[in-house]
């Protein structure tokens, strides 16, 4: 069986011999029959050839030129043809052909030249990818994989010099899909290096960063990273001193200057791992210390009664820790300590006023007790001793103050009443027994009676108010207790009169005279 590249040889064509005659003779009466005109052979090998040429070479010259391969030293299919139409000429054994019908392979010929149009396709892909890596300066990242795609690609172009086109297509493909995966690999390589630069700019190391970044701008300069980690590395001799002096201020205990110091350093590169982490833990160290600080203090002024102090340092505390637990509890025995103080004292006021007999003030004590908390016991039995006493108080005090009122017998007896009821309370302090004796005085000397003269002119009528209606007279005498008094004198045609006078125990008033004189 022939290879699909072994060109197609025409089929020889033989042409058909008369056939002989016969050799019976004649009679000579009948004419002889003639034999195939000798024309027809040299037309039937006219026509064998013309078939053949159209067969062959007809196809070939209308099928369409393929270009050359970019290689100068490739040979062409045609050459190639000739070659081996050489090698069979030069065996003595081969039978013998016309040379075009030996050169002559259409079919061969278009196969070759399809597997050399998909390995030039393939070989311009590879280039095209070649030249792009080449602009990101593959040579300097990836040297040896981008030489060993080279190296892909020349070995297609051996065996394409040497026709090998599909072996050649073989190749190419090879060295495109290295390069294919060299480009696959740029964004992965790119964050590589990045995070390189990043973990070196942590550890304090900007050489190395600075190398990882050079490398990284190679392949693409334009990325806003790079520029970001570059900053981040040249400013390290400024930030790492920083760092230093940071750590010596903390084991000095000076935690406000470490703060500070790793303040600048974050200033200087706000993304530095380590500088953000020392300053939140020396941040959240320092916030610890003012924590524990105002504790302290909140409970030194508790203890010591100032709950307006330690309320203050307790709710700073809080803010320090929101959400502290031991802030809360600590408030909240500020409160209960406020308040238990707060009653302690309205009890000891509420008892010092029962001793002192100021029995208003000792209610208004034991109101506040109770409106804090309702249910304290001392407050509620104060109330009750307070508040029956304070009054007992209030009306003795009144009665004293204002004994003109009993001039009135009702009055006078209500107070009587009044003076018996305080001389049941036990036990009794010396205010009230001074009230008592004050009052049993002012009583006595409101009922004694006094002569009063009253004197008219016989035509006005006159009325003692609260006393009696005495009429007209001249004069007269009235028996009175003491207290001040109104008198009233009307006459017709004439302007009322008032005169007022005051009745004492001790002394007798002069005459009271009581005329209407003014004519209206």
């Amino acid at each position: 069986m022939s290879s699909h590249n072994d060109p197609v040889k025409p089929i020889p064509f033989d042409a058909a011999q008369p056939a002989p005659a016969p050799t019976t003779t004649r009679s000579s009466s009948h004419p002889v029959q003639r034999g195939t005109p000798v024309w027809v052979l040299p037309v039937l090998l006219v026509l064998v050839v013309l078939a053949v040429l159209v067969f062959f070479l007809l196809p070939a010259a209308l099928e369409p030129q393929q270009p050359a391969p970019a290689d100068a030293n490739a040979e062409s299919p045609v050459a190639e043809t000739s070659g081996q139409g050489a090698a069979t000429a030069g065996n003595a054994s081969a039978p013998t052909s016309t040379p075009a019908a030996e050169s002559a392979a259409p079919w061969s010929d278009a196969q070759l030249a399809h597997q050399r149009k998909a390995a030039q396709e393939v070989a311009a892909e590879l280039l095209e990818l070649q030249l792009a890596l080449q602009e990101r300066n593959v040579e300097q990242w990836a040297a040896a994989a981008f030489t060993d795609a080279k190296n892909l690609a020349a070995a297609g172009d051996t065996l394409y010099k040497n026709r090998q086109y599909e072996e050649a297509t073989a190749q190419y493909q090879q060295g495109l899909a290295a390069l294919q995966a060299l480009q696959a690999s740029i964004p992965q390589l790119l964050g590589q290096l990045l995070e390189q630069a990043k973990q070196a700019i942590d550890k304090g190391d900007a050489s190395t960063a600075l190398e990882a970044l050079a490398t990284a701008t190679l392949i693409e300069p334009d990325n806003s990273d790079i520029a970001t980690l570059q900053h981040r590395a040249e400013v390290l001799p400024q930030l790492l001193p920083l760092l230093d002096d940071a750590q010596a201020a903390e084991a000095a205990g000076d935690l406000a200057q470490a703060q500070a110091l790793l303040r600048k350093a974050t200033e200087l590169d706000p993304l530095h791992t380590r500088a953000r982490s020392e300053l939140e833990r020396v941040t959240g160290k320092a916030r610890d210390q003012d924590f524990n600080q105002s504790m302290s203090e909140g409970y030194a002024a508790l203890n010591q009664g100032r709950f307006d102090s330690a309320r203050k340092a307790f709710n700073a505390a809080a803010k320090l820790q929101p959400g502290s637990k031991e802030a809360a509890s600590a408030l909240q025995e500020v409160t209960t300590a406020e308040t238990a103080q707060r009653l302690a004292s309205l009890d000891q006021q509420g008892q010092r006023n029962e001793q002192q007999e100021d029995w208003a003030s000792a209610v208004t004590a034991y109101e506040q007790a109770q409106k804090i908390d309702r249910s304290v016991l001392f407050a509620s039995e104060g109330l009750k001793r307070s508040r029956m006493r304070a009054q007992l108080d209030e009306q003795m005090r009144s009665a004293i103050a204002d004994t003109a009122r009993l001039s009135d017998t009702a009055v006078a007896a209500a107070t009587a009443q009044l003076l018996e009821q305080a001389k049941q309370v036990t036990p009794r302090g010396p205010v009230l027994e001074q009230q008592i004796g004050k009052l049993e005085t002012v009583l006595r000397q409101a009922n004694a009676t006094v002569n009063v003269t009253l004197r008219s002119d016989e035509k006005t009528d006159v009325i003692v108010y609260k006393v009696a209606r005495l009429g007209s007279f001249s004069e007269r005498e009235l028996t009175l207790r003491p207290g001040n008094y109104t008198a009233l004198g009307t006459r017709a045609g004439y302007r009322d009169v008032r005169q007022s006078f005051t009745v004492t125990h001790d002394s007798t008033p002069p005459p009271v005279t009581i005329v209407c004189t003014e004519p209206i």
